[in-house]
């Protein structure tokens, strides 16, 4: 029996359109671009992004993270190592994210490499979290069973002791990746599900540039 709720929620698009020859020539300048149209649109956090993985049985696996740079060379955002998706990208170094910003009927997904940043660099950026935040990363055996809600409040008090009157250094097993890409699609929403899709694929020294179905 079909669910008639699902049925009735329906987006109509049709805001903007993509022309090929109007796009920048690497995607990740296309991408900051869009990322500061994204930012000036009021789009909720833009930096959300939708993580996929692959576990050692080939099962994907996504969960929401948060960009937190955009470099020339790609995408970085930060994790626990030890985590489920730290072992899956430890295993299987390649990912793939989307980004989908619904006020303004975009979405961008990039395929790639992934490799951990410097630790210098992931330094630096632990230092400007929030204590909490930094408190936090050592109190979460992020993805581990735990016995209670209560254990968690227990060992943050531990840690906001042990660090008391200090600054909180990184944990080891906490740091940033970056995300490499080797495939790019811009998406915009178009009207009757006529949407348009634009691809940079990676070649040696350049991308290329492709319209697809939608």
């Amino acid at each position: 029996m079909v669910n008639r709720d699902f049925i009735h929620h329906r987006q109509e698009y049709g805001k903007h359109t993509l022309v090929v020859e109007d796009m920048m020539d690497h995607p990740v300048i296309q991408f900051k671009k869009w990322y500061k149209q994204a930012e000036a649109s009021g789009v909720k956090e833009p930096n959300t992004m939708t993580l996929a993985s692959v576990d050692s049985h080939g099962q994907p696996t996504i969960r929401v993270v948060l960009l937190k740079e955009i470099t020339d060379e790609g995408l970085v955002f930060y994790t626990n190592f030890n985590s489920r998706k730290g072992k899956e990208l430890a295993q299987h170094p390649k990912a793939g994210v989307n980004f989908y910003w619904q006020l303004i009927e975009q979405q961008v997904r990039f395929d790639g490499s992934i490799t951990k940043i410097s630790a210098e660099k992931a330094d630096k950026y632990f230092s400007t979290r929030p204590r909490g935040s930094q408190l936090g990363a050592w109190v979460s055996a992020q993805s581990e069973l735990i016995p209670s809600r209560q254990y968690l409040e227990q060992e943050l008090e531990r840690f906001t002791t042990q660090f008391e009157g200090q600054d909180i250094p990184r944990p080891p097993h906490w740091g940033g990746y970056l995300l490499t890409p080797t495939r790019v699609e811009f998406w915009q929403g178009g009207k009757d599900r006529l949407h348009d899709r634009i691809l940079y694929t990676a070649k040696k020294r350049a991308w290329a540039r492709c319209r697809l179905a939608p």
